[in-house]
């Protein structure tokens, strides 16, 4: 069924490439890809099954997520980060999976993790304030995930938590006007006084250590998963499908393109053009194999019933970010490759490169400290971080 999901997309991806300015231009998503994906299936892949999901094997969710990408950066984006939250909610409480899902299993969820607002210790849950920005595709999600420490009743920090949330009870600020990404529709959450019942609340020890409430009920090895893991993959992937989709664009552009500058000389036949394009492949084609492989041994544990070991939960972050530095690399390669022409507003190779450089940017893609853990891990140092 989810092979079906992933054929589903392919028939809309030209429809995504004819879209990609427009997402642009209106700075979210447009609804008609929204809708076409969600009729693909694609929120579905990672959604339990006791809620209308397909628990799909996760390198399928990124070879959905990569197809995507590959036609319109800020869609895979999008696609990737939503996508991504039905396999974090099944981690949830039973009780907070029934709000979300009972009445509409096709309820979407978008997120602000970075701790930016304030949760205190109430009877029964907590109360939460603050704003929190980057809320990619928030404009078409019904609930949001918002990170906060957790203090109590002396102000003392007692948690870092995940916190669910229904439309009501936040606003959206439209802040979002960049120069990458412009698509995302990643604006500001702002939530006052709001009251969060305890069931609604998941600690990132409990995230970190691969033990929460929601695997009771949704036994399947999908959800024994490190969260670091698979949230850091999801920002990678849509990066490695917007250096594919520069490296297809690019090969086309390159056919036709005619280098005045050296006498008329067609690129295509440009030896030194060519040395460059399989350099920008292979540094691709790295980058995805290694995602691959660590996400099938990360499976394969599971599937075993075992315990996820360290130095692979250091090795998939210290993958994850070399396969962002990969992607970026070969897109640069690219986009000197391809000439003036390419500067063009409107041609892909410049909006692919623009995407991939504000991905590039996010928090999870710091190469020195995740480079900096793995290190630790191979002598035998402490290491401590909540996106293991």
């Amino acid at each position: 069924m989810s092979e079906q999901v992933t054929a589903a997309v392919r028939d809309v991806l030209p429809a995504l490439r004819e879209r990609a300015q427009e997402a642009e231009d209106r700075r979210r998503v447009p609804d008609e890809s929204i809708k076409a994906l969600q009729l693909a299936g694609v929120f579905k892949l990672l959604q339990p099954a006791r809620y209308g999901g397909l628990e799909a094997d996760p390198v399928t969710f990124y070879e959905t997520i990569r197809l995507i990408a590959g036609a319109c950066g800020s869609t895979g984006w999008v696609s990737s980060v939503v996508g991504i939250h039905p396999w974090q909610l099944g981690l949830f409480p039973d009780e907070a999976q029934r709000e979300v899902w009972g009445d509409d299993p096709d309820s979407r969820i978008s997120s602000s993790y970075a701790p930016t607002g304030r949760a205190r210790l109430v009877d029964g849950g907590y109360e939460l304030t603050g704003r929190w920005s980057f809320s990619s595709g928030c404009d078409h999600a019904s609930w949001v995930f918002l990170g906060g420490i957790v203090t109590d009743a002396d102000g003392k920090q007692v948690d870092f938590c995940t916190f669910l949330l229904p439309r009501k009870d936040y606003t959206i600020e439209d802040v979002w006007d960049t120069v990458g990404l412009r698509g995302t529709g990643s604006n500001d959450i702002i939530v006052e006084n709001a009251f969060v019942p305890g069931h609604r609340a998941l600690s990132f020890g409990d995230t970190a250590k691969c033990v929460c409430p929601g695997q009771e009920v949704n036994t399947s090895p999908l959800y024994k998963l490190p969260f670091g893991s698979l949230f850091s993959y999801t920002i990678t992937t849509p990066i490695i499908g917007m250096a594919t989709g520069a490296y297809e664009a690019h090969v086309e552009h390159m056919a036709a393109r005619v280098r005045v500058s050296y006498k008329g000389e067609r690129a295509n036949e440009d030896p030194f053009a060519k040395v460059r394009i399989a350099h920008a492949a292979g540094e691709i084609d790295a980058a995805w194999l290694q995602l691959k492989h660590n996400i099938t041994e990360l499976m394969d544990h599971a599937n075993r019933g075992e315990r996820i070991p360290l130095p692979l939960r250091l090795r998939v972050r210290r993958d994850q970010v070399r396969g962002t530095g990969r992607a970026i690399e070969a897109i640069d390669l690219l986009f000197e490759n391809s000439g003036g022409r390419a500067l063009r507003v409107g041609t892909p190779i410049q909006r692919f490169w623009r995407d991939a450089h504000a991905g590039r940017v996010h928090a999870i893609n710091d190469p020195e400290r995740a480079l900096m853990m793995y290190g630790n891990g191979e002598f035998g140092l402490p290491v401590q971080d909540a996106m293991l």
